[in-house]
């Protein structure tokens, strides 16, 4: 099934696996992917026997954080508008990191702001050598605020703080030591490096599998109430119709250095 920007299937086993599909702008989100995700989550949430969700992305990268062009035109449409893409992301990924099956993220090339958010949000992650990360929103005057929690949660504070104010870009062994992925594998080696974490999930018993998640989140404080959600909502949409967004997304456009840029 898909969106055609989304991809989803799921097999005998209760696999899913659901793929993004836009290898021609390295995966970046846009509505129509946005939407599909949520489409693809409905689907399967509608499957009694799903076991495991396998998020994957078609060719040479993972995710590549937002188009940017299709930023730079919901930045000029009105405040309310902004604030419906800004929920639909913030729900995507709430509903992600809230799955009540385990997640799998296989990760190759790029994974780049929304997509390092995709991986916090994802239960287990295996990336390839090949892997580069970045949470590299203020790059282009925006925020990483809907993803922040679940970078938080998974690489803690002081490294978020790191990596979201200096939008570094580190790689696949990094990646592993700050704890946004959990395996590395050798290029080629992802479906094989993820079928052995699937085995493991089906050889647990899923209600008991699905407890123990929910109450790892509940234990860990882990869960955004309706007030948090709806701040981080706001300000992202806010910030998207600032200045600097103006300014970082044009010097995107114009491949240059921004304004704020003093060199």
């Amino acid at each position: 099934m898909s969106n055609d920007t989304v991809l989803w299937e799921i097999d005998r086993r209760g696999v899913a696996t659901v793929t993004l599909n836009r290898p021609k702008v390295n995966n970046a989100y846009n509505g129509d992917l946005i939407q599909g995700l949520h489409d693809a989550m409905d689907s399967l949430g509608a499957e009694s026997g799903l076991r495991i969700v396998v998020l994957r992305g078609n060719g040479k990268h993972f995710q590549a954080g937002a188009d940017l062009s299709w930023i730079t035109g919901v930045a000029k449409q009105s405040p309310a508008e902004n604030e419906k893409v800004s929920r639909l992301t913030a729900s995507a990924v709430t509903r992600l990191d809230t799955c009540p099956v385990p997640t799998l993220a296989l990760i190759q090339g790029g994974c780049f702001g929304g997509g390092t958010g995709i991986a916090a949000a994802c239960d287990v992650v295996v990336a390839q050598e090949d892997a580069l990360f970045s949470i590299s929103e203020t790059r282009w005057g925006l925020m990483a605020g809907i993803i922040l929690p679940q970078l938080c949660q998974a690489i803690g504070l002081r490294q978020t703080r790191r990596y979201a104010l200096t939008g570094e870009r580190f790689g696949a062994h990094d990646a592993r030591r700050l704890g946004l992925v959990h395996e590395v594998c050798p290029v080629g080696g992802l479906a094989e490096a993820g079928e052995k974490i699937v085995e493991s999930v089906l050889m647990n018993a899923p209600r008991a599998t699905t407890a123990t998640k929910l109450r790892s989140l509940a234990s860990a404080r882990a869960f955004i109430d309706e007030g948090e959600l709806r701040d981080l909502i706001d300000e992202h949409a806010r910030t998207r119709q600032q200045d600097e967004a103006t300014e970082g997304l044009a010097s995107f456009t114009e491949k240059r250095k921004p304004s704020w840029y003093p060199g």
